[in-house]
């Protein structure tokens, strides 16, 4: 059976190969209106094609393979090599331009499919062919594998693995419908960024790869000075509605178009961001204003809010010209609300505002039961997307345990950070950054940065975009079956 389930992986890895060739060879439509960058090309034909033929050829060896369930892990193991495959295959058109090792091209290409947006690439000088893949990983990434491939084919392809890449939000009973609605209402947004932008003066290609960087919560700029440097508050706004709108639940946007506003703003996440919302801004336009950073009131609030949105949607644009100078109090709420992170189900990352949710009720709870009559009987509840559940003390326990081992590997890839001579302070922003899929950066992960410094970062990414535990269910359904000798 565990051979069978083996094959089983292979045979699915074989057809999201296919779908990895074809996504290495997306960015040659931007040759049609820069023909003078032809030459690149065969940095991503090579590996388009390669990948497409080796996926087919193994799907047609694995043809007779039954159709089994995934269970036991085995579904976190495939999605984690499907992962591990994106970016090992992308890495390639960037080591063929010549510029980039292997190091590099794994950091930029892990922080492009986990929408991180942490880079090494100087953009001013990098053609529009690879800033165009790397809004492609961000869309890709943003979505996810599983998503993308279920609306192609059908849910023999995604059911056993659509829960595992980190989707509950099933918007309609049949998952293939339910995910080209989300495919839908993802384009839909993209597409009226583009609009937007091109609107308020944006050329053209910028604002297709800032729209979809917005929106996937990616942060990838194609200037190097990001936001700031179109020095406009309109496309400032226009970027805060995107994000904000990619770290909401599909869930709430599905209930906001069909005009259940009380589901929207009845929903626990909402009145959390409203909350965090109100208290933070405030805290980081004082924090401003009383640390001389910048004497006026309308600025520091521009700043204050373009921040904020930017650190707890885990997008990573920036609406500073240097983030090394802002005070540290502000610098500190910005790590809190990177570790806070974005809506479950959405492009966000982080720990997730949810989980955050359920841990202080839990705390909450824990303490009105101590001081309650122990005979007493409560129950738990939670505002999910307009509907009353119970909390139950499992998830209650659960949750809290994600959130203690997110923190402890937090700690400890700031900590490998510090070794490398870098401030704590310094070294818990860029991490904070990195494990959260944000991408603002003080300057420690660059083209120059050690290999230790990106490989840190990059696993950091990594574990962050597969909410960690996926990893290790992948890494402990391997090591049992190679001590119990059942993958032969």
């Amino acid at each position: 059976m565990k051979r069978d389930y083996y094959r089983l992986v292979f045979f699915y890895l074989s057809i999201f190969m296919m779908m990895i060739g074809v996504i290495q060879l997306l960015p040659l439509a931007v040759l049609a209106f820069y023909p003078e960058e032809v030459t690149y090309a065969p940095c991503f034909v090579i590996p388009g094609v390669m990948s497409i033929f080796i996926g087919y050829l193994i799907r047609f060896f694995l043809k007779d393979t039954k159709i089994l369930k995934l269970e036991k892990n085995y579904d976190s193991l495939l999605l984690v090599l499907i992962w591990i495959l994106a970016i090992l295959i992308s890495t390639i058109p960037w080591m063929i331009k010549g510029d980039y090792n292997f190091t590099q091209a794994s950091f930029e290409m892990t922080s492009g499919y986990s929408t991180t947006g942490l880079s090494v690439v100087d953009v001013d000088h990098t053609p529009h062919i690879f800033l165009m893949f790397r809004s492609i990983t961000l869309f890709v990434g943003g979505v996810g594998f599983v998503l993308i491939i279920t609306s192609a084919f059908s849910d023999r392809y995604g059911l056993n693995l659509y829960n595992a890449e980190g989707h509950n939000d099933r918007l309609m009973p049949n998952l293939k419908r339910s995910a080209r609605l989300i495919l839908s209402i993802y384009s839909i947004y993209i597409l009226c960024g583009i609009s937007a932008y091109v609107l308020l003066g944006m050329p053209v290609f910028d604002a297709i790869n800032t729209s979809i960087a917005a929106l996937s919560t990616g942060g990838f700029s194609v200037i190097g000075e990001s936001i700031y440097g179109y020095h406009s508050l309109p496309i400032e706004i226009v970027t805060i509605v995107l994000m904000l709108l990619g770290q909401t639940n599909f869930l709430l946007h599905l209930n906001f178009f069909k005009g259940k506003f009380k589901n929207y703003f009845n929903h626990c996440e909402t009145k959390f961001f409203i909350t965090v919302a109100v208290i933070f801004v405030f805290i980081m336009y004082r924090n401003l204003l009383s640390s001389g950073y910048c004497e006026d009131p309308g600025e520091s609030l521009r700043i204050s809010l373009f921040q904020f949105v930017t650190c707890i949607t885990t997008t990573g644009f920036v609406s500073v010209k240097d983030m090394s100078v802002l005070p540290p109090g502000f610098v500190t709420a910005m790590v809190l609300m990177m570790l806070v992170g974005g809506d479950q189900e959405s492009t966000g990352g982080g720990i997730k505002q949810y989980r955050v949710i359920v841990a202080l009720k839990g705390i909450y709870y824990s303490i009105k039961e101590s001081i309650l009559n122990s005979r007493v009987i409560t129950s738990h509840k939670i505002y999910k997307v307009g509907e009353k559940c119970t909390l139950e003390d499992d998830e209650i326990r659960s949750t809290s345990s994600y959130i203690l081992f997110y923190l402890i590997l937090f700690l400890l890839g700031s900590f490998i950070f510090t070794l490398h001579g870098y401030s704590l302070q310094d070294s818990m922003f860029e991490f904070s950054s990195a494990i959260s899929t944000v991408g603002l950066s003080v300057g420690i992960t660059n083209y120059h940065a050690s290999n230790i410094i990106l490989w840190t970062a990059t696993i950091g990414m990594f574990l962050g975009r597969m909410e960690i535990m996926v990893v290790f269910k992948a890494i402990l359904r391997v090591r049992k079956d190679i001590e119990n000798r059942e993958y032969i």
